[in-house]
């Protein structure tokens, strides 16, 4: 029935074969105009799990709850704490005018608040230390305050050395300050960029990447018809940074991570080099369709049929699911590399028949004959495979499964429709010569005589390889999908490796403060957990004591920060006698001595020479290194003073929203120890938060639930794919043992598959991972082809224009999966080089273990 169904189709097609070829292009003309104004794709790899999980159902709700899910971070980093703080500041204020781009902007972890309230959150300890020394200090400051120039330096320089001279400081203690003015004033002497900070000149610690960077949460207009929605946001965030000319004025660099830059990138790196690697592909394609089929005419019909179908597909696709995603975007590679496959066999058959008899028509009805059954099973069998994952959590690739199902059932109808129609109408010529590949008749004698050799050896490589699956890995962190050398990626890999910044951090709602008391609690014994955060930790402790501390400070501290008058701007004769005045002075406290604070002061003073010798610009240049920062520095200083009790009802808002719902839920954020890179931390520390606080989100919970949605789905894919292609089969073939003759290949082609994969390294992923279950679908297609020519009785398959088919399907199939191997997304680059290396194998059970196992044709009547 499905031979006559098929060859009644073909017929018909022939026959009225230009109203056939007009309808299937305004068909595919149509799906083309269609795709154009529908085409959308969503970079989101979070959307790649269903929603309608518990876990999945949390985390979206806490991304409503807190705007998450739209979301800029720009991380402002500057040479210097001073000069990071001013231009976040600056970058605030400009970004905080444009209302068109922005919904809000807020800097994190700094602002009025912040710089009032800093001194609060440190130690009591370390608040006593600090205001402890503010009464030494506070001459220099009075000087530096007062004359903000050179003169000034010089001469709280000169107020340091008197007490040097009095024996109150060991001048052994100055080696750190000296040596590190000395090397700025060098610096700038030798004409490089450089900037100087007040903030570690003073720090017993040396400061950390994270000392330098301040942190802006935008939360910008999205503009949903765009491919990139966030796009417009970026730009003018970088704009804004270009318009300030922070690079200029502060050293600084703007860098922009969050879901909507890694968004944007995801989808510039899925296009990077899109065209190049299509173009080229569609050329191989071509050669190698040439190779197979020697007739332009032929290849013509072959690539109008391709092309015809994968609009058509794209289009049902879109009806389908809406928009692609990172993962069904493939599809068309898919289709190319499998579709293509239908059009080589009945054209290859085709090209075998017209051989025999010459006759177009009769030609063409023969291939119909021929390669009903096999290209009917093989559409079936491959589109069970795809649609396997339809019913699983894995929304990613169940979409991929979908519209890729959907393709294979179009392909082949074109294939039946389009390509016999336009065989039809461009009449190719005849074949001078048979098809087949007669140089391989040894290869074919081998296989028959060593059959049991060879099915021995292969089955016992497979069974001694089964050891290896032990060792394989599975990459739960989806991060490593993405490219790590573009801007958002390479940004919040650096900020993770900061505990401090929450890169890594997972989320508790509880009901209110009293139950996030109790959730931070319950965390404070869990040995994975560094420490917890919640609306409670804005609320500093021991507040009387630190601002009594504080007060007593100020006291000292504001007259000089705020001195009654400041001196008028020093001529540049001023500054050089100041300059020449200190560098005597450092050489008379230095004398004869060798120790390091001598060496240092006298390195200083050659240094402060040069400068006064220099010229008035590199004079203003010295000066402005050290005097920008330093204005900035005390303005922070000025306003650390004005600390006031903080409670929960002082907090500003917007940090209140960050971390309280409007229903009164708080946030409680849990932090992981250890190294933050490494994925066995980060899955310890989520099983132990689960285990404590079972309802937490986000971060390293969302990795490890998605770990195990997907390896469940990859689970019951391989299953259904594997029962519904064996019924498929059973109901074609009424043999077990030729469904066996087909399967047993399949599985040793996938049981080798993974022991490569350990041993070239090779971890599977959320994205390679679709390549297993696709392997029973696509790789059952040989076969298919190879089973039912042995039962029609065929012998010595190598050398049958079978074989050229296969070999020159395999060709374009494994040029469209390297075509994903070469793509700049690591996740697809991975889907693209396991389907290639799961091919590579398939192939060679097809061509080597498939003629072995089925032997000779059974005798008529077996």
């Amino acid at each position: 029935m499905l031979t006559t169904f098929v060859v009644s189709i073909v017929r018909a097609c022939t026959r009225f074969a230009i109203p056939t070829v007009v309808v299937s292009l305004i068909l595919a003309i149509g799906a083309g105009f269609y795709t154009a104004k529908h085409f959308s794709i969503n970079t989101d790899i979070n959307t790649l799990i269903s929603p309608d999980l518990d876990w999945r159902k949390r985390d979206i709700a806490f991304d409503k709850a807190f705007d998450q899910e739209r979301l800029i971070l720009a991380v402002v980093e500057a040479p210097t704490p001073e000069f990071a703080n001013a231009a976040t500041a600056a970058m605030e204020k400009k970004l905080h005018s444009n209302t068109s781009n922005f919904d809000s902007v807020r800097r994190l972890g700094a602002g009025d608040f912040f710089e009032k309230n800093g001194l609060l959150f440190l130690p009591t300890a370390e608040v006593a230390e600090m205001t402890g020394q503010f009464q030494s200090a506070a001459p220099l400051i009075e000087i530096l305050a007062g004359d903000p120039s050179l003169r000034g330096l010089t001469g709280a320089l000169e107020t340091g050395l008197v007490g040097v001279r009095r024996g109150q400081l060991p001048l052994d203690n100055t080696a750190k300050t000296f040596s590190s003015v000395a090397q700025t004033v060098e610096t700038v002497l030798k004409g490089t960029p450089t900037a100087f900070s007040w903030r570690e000149l003073v720090s017993p610690e040396p400061l950390t990447d994270a000392d330098k960077r301040g942190f802006i949460e935008i939360k910008p207009i999205m503009d949903f018809q765009a491919l990139e929605p966030g796009k417009a946001a970026t730009d003018a965030i970088r704009q804004a940074a270009v318009d300030l000319n922070i690079a200029g004025e502060y050293g600084a660099r703007v860098r922009l991570t969050g879901p909507v830059p890694i968004a944007n990138e995801e989808f510039a790196t899925v296009q990077d080099g899109a065209v190049v690697n299509g173009i080229g592909t569609i050329l191989i394609v071509l050669l190698i369709l040439w190779m197979a089929l020697h007739s332009v005419k032929i290849i013509f019909a072959v690539f109008v049929t391709l092309i015809s179908g994968l609009l058509m597909t794209t289009a049902v696709g879109l009806m389908m699911v809406g928009s692609m995603n990172l993962l069904s975007i493939a599809f068309a590679v898919l289709f190319v590399g499998l579709g293509v496959d239908f059009g080589i066999q009945f054209s290859v058959r085709y090209r075998s028949e017209r051989y025999k008899s010459g006759d177009l028509q009769g030609a063409l009805i023969k291939a119909a004959e021929y390669c009903a059954i096999p290209l009917s099973l093989a559409a079936l069998a491959t589109a069970a495979g795809f649609l396997s994952f339809l019913p699983t959590d894995y929304k990613g690739v169940s979409e991929l499964g979908k519209i890729a199902g959907a393709g294979m059932m179009i392909a082949f109808l074109t294939s039946i429709t389009i390509l016999p129609a336009l065989l039809d109408l461009l009449n190719p010529a005849g074949e001078k010569e048979p098809l087949g590949y007669a140089f391989l008749a040894p290869v074919d004698h081998f296989l028959e005589k060593q059959r049991y050799w060879i099915i021995g050896g292969t089955l016992l490589v497979a069974i001694a390889g089964l050891p290896l699956l032990y060792f394989l890995q599975f990459d739960f962190n989806p991060i490593n999908l993405r490219n790590p050398k573009v801007e958002s990626i390479a940004t919040f890999l650096d900020l993770r490796k900061d505990p401090n910044t929450g890169a890594n951090a997972v989320n508790i709602m509880a009901p209110n403060e009293a139950g996030a008391r109790q959730v931070e609690q319950r965390l404070s014994k869990v040995p994975e957990v560094s420490r917890t955060m919640s609306l409670d930790s804005f609320v500093p402790e021991d507040q009387p004591a630190k601002l009594a501390l504080i007060k007593a400070g100020a006291k000292i501290l504001e007259p000089a920060l705020n001195p009654d008058s400041v001196d008028a701007p020093p001529t540049d004769a001023e500054n050089v006698a100041a300059l020449k005045e200190s560098a005597d002075s450092l050489r008379k406290v230095a004398g004869n001595q060798t120790g390091p604070g001598a060496v240092a002061a006298k390195r200083l003073a050659d240094a402060l020479a040069k400068v006064a010798e220099a010229t008035p610009a590199l004079r203003d240049k010295v000066q402005a290194t050290f005097v920008a920062p330093l204005q900035i520095a005390l303005a922070q200083l000025r306003g650390l003073m004005q600390a006031a009790p903080v409670s929960l009802e002082t907090l500003p808002p917007d940090l209140v929203d960050a971390w309280k719902t409007k229903d009164g839920q708080i946030r409680v954020q849990a932090l992981p120890g250890g190294d933050p890179n490494d994925n066995d931390t980060l899955r310890k520390f989520a099983g132990a938060v689960l285990a404590s606080e079972p309802l937490a989100v986000g971060g390293p919970i969302s990795i490890l639930k998605s770990g195990d949605t997907i390896v469940k789905a990859f689970i019951h894919a391989g299953i259904w794919a594997l029962l519904s292609i064996s019924l498929l089969l059973w109901l074609a073939l009424r043999r077990i043992t030729d469904v066996l003759l087909t399967l047993v290949p399949l599985l040793v082609a996938g049981a080798v598959t993974l022991e490569i994969c350990v041993l070239i390294g090779l971890p599977l992923n959320f994205a390679n991972i679709i390549a297993l279950p696709l392997l029973l679908g696509v790789g059952v297609a040989f076969k298919i082809y190879y089973v039912t020519a042995w039962r029609a009785g065929h012998t010595n398959l190598l050398q049958s224009a079978l074989t050229r088919a296969i070999f020159f399907s395999a060709l374009t199939t494994a040029t469209a999966f390297g075509s994903l191997w070469l793509s700049s997304h690591p996740g697809t680059a991975s889907m693209g080089k396991l389907l290639a290396l799961s091919f590579v194998v398939t192939l060679a059970a097809v061509l080597l273990f498939q003629p072995a196992l089925m032997g000779k044709p059974r005798e008529p009547g077996e």
